[in-house]
């Protein structure tokens, strides 16, 4: 490789990781906890705990909708969801109308068998972690704005991968020079741990560049897909009654055999139209449990209106969500992801370092054009 293309891929490699440094660093910060998420709600006491009920039967879904209505007087349902991972816990979510605004919504989690209400879902310490890492209580602005960060530090992981070879190929792979200066040993360690992260970090951080378009994705299947399963019922009054949430949920595992539900969107909100409910179903693999079908039920016969798999892109973006916490694996995957994030914030933090060691070094009497001849990744 010729001196002045290392030298242009070294400002690519420089300039995507000083913009994205501080924003870089917030998310590692954040996004360790939240890989622990669960287990630290639980320790916390903000994990609800259901009730012990050996082989009983589950409360059927219009006993939990009737319980949540209870405990929300004069609130409408947008949501009841049945978790997978926690089969002895319903959640349904509530607001002061079937649109209204996400941070609106009040989460309860009831007891699957006895429809009990266990407390409230999203509360606590974790909560604050959490917005700070997706949106940083800036909303779609915000997340957007993460996205971009994500694509910078794609970039430097790239050229940074582009850089490796021109600054180590007279030295053996993992080689830390222990007599060199402490800036030195400190370029090895960056480069060292940089390689090991390499494909993790890459992998993490695009996935989480989807996560920010959620929103867009999802304004974009309604746009298309929603609309043209809900074209029929165009012109139509809006329903007078609603049909009973136990003959949806029948009808809509009759329509996707071999599937459970994974959460009821109610009529009006943002997952479906004013005149259906919409079932997601999931699978009973590790994959299909993330991959959701959505089924269209008229809102007052509660009969099957469309069934259609999700676009490509819907899938990606749920197949993005739990890869960018570590949530296929259990403990072992998350502590692997915590271990990897850890050594990512060594990376930033050195590559930071390296930068500032450079500019000391290089003094105030020496001019940039000068500094230029002997760039090193940072």
């Amino acid at each position: 490789m010729r001196a002045r293309t290392v030298r242009r891929w070294s400002v690519v490699h420089t300039w995507t990781s000083l913009i994205s440094t501080l924003f870089l660093l917030l998310l590692c910060l954040t996004g360790l906890p939240l890989i622990f998420h669960h287990e630290i709600d639980e320790l916390l006491g903000y994990a609800p705990q259901p009730e012990a009920h050996a082989g009983a039967a589950r409360a059927m879904p219009q006993v939990v909708a009737a319980a949540a209505l209870a405990a929300d007087p004069g609130r409408v349902l947008q949501y009841v969801s049945w978790d997978k991972d926690e089969p002895g816990v319903v959640m349904a979510y509530t607001n002061s109308a079937p649109d209204g605004a996400p941070d609106n919504a009040t989460v309860r989690a009831f007891d699957a068998v006895s429809a009990k209400l266990l407390g409230p879902v999203g509360v606590g310490p974790m909560l604050i972690v959490l917005k700070l890492h997706t949106d940083m209580f800036a909303g779609q602005a915000g997340k957007l704005f993460l996205g971009a960060m994500g694509l910078l530090f794609a970039a430097a992981i790239v050229s940074g991968v582009v850089l490796y070879w021109p600054f180590t190929r007279r030295l053996r792979f993992a080689t830390i020079r222990g007599s060199a200066s402490r800036r030195v040993r400190w370029l090895d360690w960056h480069n060292l741990i940089g390689v090991v992260t390499l494909a993790w970090a890459l992998v993490v951080g695009l996935t989480g560049v989807v996560n920010t378009w959620a929103e867009l994705m999802l304004n974009q299947w309604k746009a298309t897909e929603l609309a043209s399963m809900v074209a029929p019922y165009a012109g139509k009054p809006p329903p007078v009654h609603l049909a009973s949430l136990d003959e949806v949920v029948a009808r809509a595992k009759l329509a996707a055999p071999g599937m459970e539900v994974a959460f009821i969107a109610f009529p009006g909100t943002p997952f479906t139209s004013s005149h259906h409910f919409a079932a997601f179903m999931r699978g009973d693999t590790a994959l299909t449990a993330r991959l959701l079908k959505p089924v269209l039920l008229d809102s007052e016969t509660g009969k099957v209106a469309d069934t259609r798999a999700l676009p490509l892109y819907l899938q990606a973006l749920l197949i993005s969500q739990p890869l960018h916490f570590g949530d296929y694996g259990g403990m072992p995957l998350k502590v692997i992801w915590a271990t990897l994030d850890g050594l990512t914030i060594v990376v930033i933090g050195s590559g930071l370092y390296l930068w500032l060691a450079r500019r000391r070094k290089r003094g105030p009497g020496r001019s940039d054009a000068f500094a230029r001849r002997a760039p090193v990744p940072s």
